[in-house]
């Protein structure tokens, strides 16, 4: 494996870190006003993602960097093709994170209507616009644009309904699971229509057994959700939302943007060593930090123990 290989598939790696993590996030919020009556609830929906979110947002920043350094003009293409849709989702970002920071220290309803609204707006927005560009990006027409949008946000909102079913209990947890059932309705079709879309001439073999995967394991997930195997339905969803990921990039191999192959796209050799060593040096440490992150707040919240800082 050549080091440019080697590169392409650590973003495409850092990449689905981002979608798994950063996608219930983006559910959880999307679902906020449905899931909950009262402050008590809208408490228990945001304490599952309050102590990981800002980390899962790492994967994104660490994504972006890479492709900075590894494919600076597969990066420089990428921006000045979708300014404004980024432009919009770090916008979206922005938001919701000033709802997710405020909401904690505002107590005046108003004030919490602001915040709710800024996390609901920036959750939606910014699911549907990844998906959107990376439809454009593969197809570039207007329908796999919205299509690759529909997909993506109804994903994170089955995938984020599934999280909040694992960890919380009560009424909140009997609405997200309704909540995932339904999200299916409309994850299901999209997820077959855009991965059975994908022209018979990009990528491989391998591309087109995550595409099976990732129908399969959406399916096993919803079942899963319907007989209230919480865990294992969130293993599936995540495991949908990484062969997606995978089936995306195999199709943008070798040739992430139009007229331009990975190979054009590399820095030079030296540059790529150089990387290498350090991310060996530090992924492994990233991915051992989180893990623990999320074994420690483990365990399911109640409505009674779920005012819990964001941060």
């Amino acid at each position: 494996m050549t080091l440019t290989t080697f590169w392409f598939t650590v973003i495409a790696f850092l990449w689905t870190g981002y979608f798994v993590l950063e996608g219930f996030d983006f559910g959880v919020g999307a679902l906020m006003p449905l899931l909950s009556r009262n402050e008590a609830d809208r408490k228990q929906v945001i304490g599952t993602i309050g102590p990981v979110w800002d980390g899962n947002e790492v994967w994104l920043i660490t994504a972006v960097g890479a492709m900075f350094a590894a494919f600076p003009a597969w990066y420089s293409g990428l921006l000045s093709s979708f300014y404004l849709p980024l432009f919009l989702i770090v916008g979206g970002l922005i938001v919701r994170g000033v709802g997710l920071e405020w909401r904690g220290k505002v107590s005046s309803r108003r004030e919490l209507a602001l915040c709710d609204a800024g996390i609901v707006t920036g959750s939606v927005l910014t699911a549907f616009l990844w998906g959107a560009i990376f439809g454009n990006l593969l197809y570039g027409t207007a329908f796999a644009t919205v299509l690759g949008g529909a997909l993506s946000l109804t994903l994170a909102v089955l995938h984020g309904a599934v999280f909040v079913a694992l960890k919380t209990t009560g009424p909140v947890r009997a609405r997200a699971r309704m909540a995932a059932l339904l999200a299916s309705v409309g994850a299901v079709p999209a997820a077959v229509a855009a991965l059975s879309a994908i022209p018979a001439d990009h990528g491989s073999a391998w591309m087109w057994a995550a595409a099976l995967v990732a129908v399969s394991t959406l399916a096993a997930g919803v079942a899963l959700a319907w007989r209230r195997r919480e865990g294992m339905a969130f293993t599936a969803t995540a495991t949908t939302i990484a062969a997606t990921t995978a089936t995306l990039f195999g199709a943008l191999w070798p040739a992430p943007l139009p007229g331009l192959t990975v190979a054009e796209a590399a820095s030079a050799p030296y540059t790529l060593t150089v990387l290498t060593w350090i991310g060996l040096i530090a992924l492994p440490g990233v991915i051992a930090y989180q893990s623990w992150t999320y074994w420690v707040f483990r365990k399911r919240l109640t409505s009674a123990v779920s005012d819990i800082s964001v941060h």
